[in-house]
């Protein structure tokens, strides 16, 4: 017996380890990381592709940015909502009439802006548009817990889905940018609006993947309560507004410090080099064997996050901004994989969907109020003042999380996280 033992646990600790092949063959993962792939990358598209075209039709950047983030807004705070009914109802039933409101409202958005109407309709369209935009990457995310439901793999599929996320970031507003200046203005949100019809339609088809509804298990019925109910979630959505200050801290005031000193082409490259961070660190984060605590984890990557970001105002030169740009870059991934790590150990399976759109919510909700402050800040005082949005909003949040760190330990054991009526266990009576 102890050979055998002594054989078989090395075999277990290689099966146990986390690697980007080992989960691209989990079962039926294509079947919705294709899928899912495509209809998410219209998300990345829809604030640029409303950008252009309402400033070709309006001449106003102003009105362009306005109308972009009434989008941005009215996705970050009806996401929950959706998350929340995916979870009640199943991913299906809230996919498909939601793909064909957003395809109709940004239709609808493109003929307004294209045939001169008013602003205020322009603002009206904006709302339903961003409201219906279809939750794919949480959706996704949700799909990787039950497939990988106590495995060491969670981790990773967190890693690739940060990664996944960071590359639609890049490749979306490049599509759409292409689309707006070298076929037409109204091209980008058509696009959009296409790519959210079908992908969003054949996402919804794979039900078999879907998190299961109604059940947590074969006989109890689960209660379907709000995330926002377990103190964890509140922590980690202050944590990702933070997070969202530095992704529109960072557009703002790059694009403010290149045209400040001539270059207005180094935005794109600075930029491109803080997203390169981000990815290449969540790849590699994806593929270590972690054996901290992810409340730790989270902890010393905000830490880090912080102090790099509380740098970027005092940068004097493009070389030295993008040494940090790219620190900080390298700094966010792991903290975002680690977050939505947490949401599978802290929230009860039936309202993880509604959990991870809360926290995409913030991340949108903190990039826009960052944007807003940080164009207040480079109009009315020196170039590169838009960099002190990141600096505070990391700050606040990283004091907060460590005043309320003992919220985002896992439930023990004992603990009951989800209330609903089962089936009790029998008990023998002397």
């Amino acid at each position: 017996m102890p050979d055998k033992a002594t054989v078989t646990e090395p075999d277990s600790g290689r099966a146990r380890r986390p690697g980007y092949g080992q989960l691209l063959r989990t079962r039926g993962a294509w079947t919705f990381l294709l899928p899912g792939f495509a209809a998410r990358q219209p998300f990345a598209m829809l604030t640029i592709s409303i950008v252009l075209l309402v400033q070709h039709t309006t001449g106003s950047y102003g009105t362009a940015g306005a109308v972009s983030a009434t989008t941005g807004v009215s996705m970050a705070l009806f996401a929950p909502c959706t998350g929340k009914l995916a979870d009640r109802f199943g991913q299906r039933a809230v996919l498909l009439p939601g793909v064909l409101v957003h395809t109709a409202s940004g239709l609808t958005l493109t003929a307004l802006a294209l045939s001169g109407a008013p602003t205020w309709s322009l603002f009206l369209a904006a709302v339903p548009t961003g409201a219906s935009t279809p939750q794919i990457g949480p959706m996704v995310r949700a799909r990787w817990g039950v497939r990988l439901q106590g495995s060491p793999l969670l981790q990773t599929a967190a890693a690739f889905e940060s990664v996944t996320d960071e590359f639609t970031f890049v490749l979306g507003p490049l599509f759409a940018t292409a689309l707006c200046t070298g076929i037409d203005p109204a091209a980008g949100l058509i696009t959009e609006a296409a790519l959210t019809l079908v992908g969003g339609l054949l996402f919804a088809a794979q039900k078999r993947t879907q998190p299961p509804v109604g059940r947590a298990d074969g006989h109890a019925r689960v209660e379907h309560a709000s995330a926002l109910r377990v103190p964890g979630v509140r922590v980690l959505i202050v944590t990702f507004l933070g997070i969202g200050s530095v992704f529109g801290g960072m557009q703002v005031s790059l694009a403010a410090y290149t045209e400040a000193i001539g270059e207005p082409g180094m935005n794109g490259v600075l930029y491109g080099i803080f997203a390169a961070g981000n990815m290449l660190s969540g790849i590699v984060c994806g593929a270590i064997a972690w054996k901290v605590s992810p409340q730790r984890r989270l902890l010393v990557a905000y830490t880090a996050l912080a102090v790099m970001a509380s740098g970027l105002w005092a940068a004097q030169s493009v070389l030295l901004l993008a040494g940090l740009g790219l620190l900080v870059g390298v700094c966010i991934a792991p903290a975002l994989i680690t977050g939505y790590t947490l949401v599978e150990k802290i929230v009860p399976a039936g309202s993880r969907t509604e959990a991870f759109t809360w926290l995409t919510g913030a991340v949108a909700l903190g990039q826009a109020a960052a944007v807003t402050v940080a164009g207040q800040l480079e109009d009315r005082f020196w170039d590169g003042a838009g960099f002190l949005v990141p600096m505070g909003g990391t700050v606040l949040a990283l004091m907060l999380m460590f005043l309320l760190r003992s919220r985002l330990a896992p439930p023990s054991a004992g603990r009951t996280v989800a209330r609903g009526v089962g089936h009790r266990v029998p008990v023998a009576v002397d």
